[in-house]
């Protein structure tokens, strides 16, 4: 037993490593749209998914790029997912040929509100813990439920006291 607080289980994304991870990402989607293999757009959910989604957009050439806004988190706590701001209809429909972008699914209450408004797009994150994973169709790395990610955006450079003792 330990005294760390859960989210102590820290894994540290820089900005490199999310640009790599979110390349992958595009190299894993390249080809599986259902139109000759392109995508018809990218949609972000804010606010994680905007850089991954830019970067992949980005890779593949994905010129449209819309966002659905969706809370679900106030600070480490999450409660019930709501979308405060959708992408425009007539681009979604059901959503054939559109991929669906965020930095991470956790325990999949988001993604499973999308799923629900669009059914039939791809889902992809670029990490995914257990409770999650079914709700997403593609992602690069998991981590343990029980590990908080730290994103760049949400990060400062600051003094960390040591694990054990003391400097």
């Amino acid at each position: 037993m330990t005294d760390r607080l859960p989210h102590e289980k820290g894994f540290h994304v820089s900005w490199d490593q999310i640009h790599r991870d979110s390349r992958a990402l595009a190299w894993r989607l390249d080809g599986r749209g259902p139109d000759g293999g392109n995508w018809k757009a990218v949609v972000a959910i804010t606010r994680g998914g905007m850089i991954p989604a830019m970067i992949v957009s980005r890779e593949l050439d994905i010129r449209v790029v819309d966002t659905i806004s969706v809370k679900s988190y106030s600070h480490q706590s999450q409660g019930d997912a709501r979308v405060t701001k959708s992408p425009q209809e007539d681009l979604m429909g059901d959503g054939t040929g559109i991929l669906v972008i965020d930095d991470l699914v956790d325990t999949g209450r988001t993604l499973e509100l999308v799923r629900r408004l669009y059914p039939k797009a791809h889902f992809a994150t670029v990490y995914a813990k257990p409770s999650g994973r079914p709700m997403v169709d593609s992602y690069i790395t998991e981590v343990s439920q029980d590990t908080w990610i730290f994103f760049p955006w949400d990060m400062a450079l600051q003094y960390v006291q040591p694990f054990r003792g003391r400097d």
